[in-house]
């Protein structure tokens, strides 16, 4: 087991969340992770409510164990469900979600405060995006549509080919083409992607897209936030940046899914297998 103390822990439903370790990666080098996915219970984004902030606090609890200095929600579903309770019960260390930073850059590129937002079922149905954007502007006008096949055919690699195209238009077409849903007010002018796998999508999407609409990929807002509360939590451990890697089930598949997500490959070797 690879000493992680001092860590940024960082956990998701399965692997998707990985597109928000690459960027937290690139942005900070040096520093240590723990990344874990709870793969023996996703997707979260069909879960109840109770059961997800269940299942982050047993993630949570899992990585403070290891002694991390800073907890990262790399989940949409469990930001909008668990963010306040892994608050209460850590209020030592930041604990930062995917929807605020993602909120508050969608705000800031909207031009016509007229802003979609896709993610699972549970991200969309419980309206926390909706809710952290109109908190910051609520002048602003969201539309909301749940994408559930992004997530399978992301996690199958499928991220371009007829197939995916034409799950995109089904999903996209009636927000962005000017019909029911889009036609009052224009059609959005940005587009939050409000799921850790679907930035994977990212070129896909834009395939089907208007050309003015703004992508907004919450991996990287993610990382810019943690860069800012890093000054208040202890000073990270000398040395290189590493990974310790975390599952919760099939560290094989989950080593072969990774790549899609986090650009490179891992061996089921490299994976710890954990139960909560």
């Amino acid at each position: 087991m690879t000493d992680a103390g001092g860590a940024i822990g960082v956990f998701d439903s399965g692997v998707g969340g990985l597109t928000v370790l690459r960027a937290l990666r690139s942005v900070l080098p040096q520093e240590r992770f723990v990344y874990l996915g709870d793969t023996a219970r996703l997707p979260y984004g069909t879960k109840s409510a109770a059961s997800v902030v269940r299942y982050s606090l047993q993630c949570a609890d899992a990585l403070v164990a290891r002694g991390i200095r800073c907890l990262v929600v790399a989940c949409n579903t469990a930001s909008a469900s668990a963010l306040g309770a892994l608050r209460l019960r850590y209020p030592g260390i930041p604990v930062i979600g995917v929807i605020e930073p993602g909120a508050a850059a969608a705000v800031s590129a909207s031009r016509t405060r007229h802003i979609a937002v896709i993610g699972t079922e549970g991200t969309i149905g419980g309206g926390a995006y909706q809710a952290a954007i109109q908190r910051l502007d609520a002048r602003v006008r969201v539309t909301a549509q749940a994408c559930s096949l992004f997530v399978a055919v992301a996690e199958e690699g499928w991220v371009e080919g007829a197939i995916v195209e034409a799950i995109a238009r089904r999903y996209l077409e009636p927000i962005f083409s000017g019909g029911s849903r889009g036609a009052a007010g224009g059609v959005p002018d940005t587009l939050v992607l409000g799921c850790t796998h679907f930035p994977v999508l990212a070129a896909t999407l834009r395939a089907v897209l208007p050309g003015h609409v703004t992508l907004v990929d919450s991996a990287a807002t993610v990382a810019a936030a943690v860069t800012r509360e890093l000054p208040a939590a202890a000073k990270p451990p000398p040395g290189r940046g590493s990974v310790t890697w975390l599952a919760t089930d099939g560290a094989a598949r989950f080593a072969r899914v990774s790549g899609i997500f986090l650009g490179e490959s891992l061996r089921p070797e490299d994976i710890e297998v954990v139960d909560l």
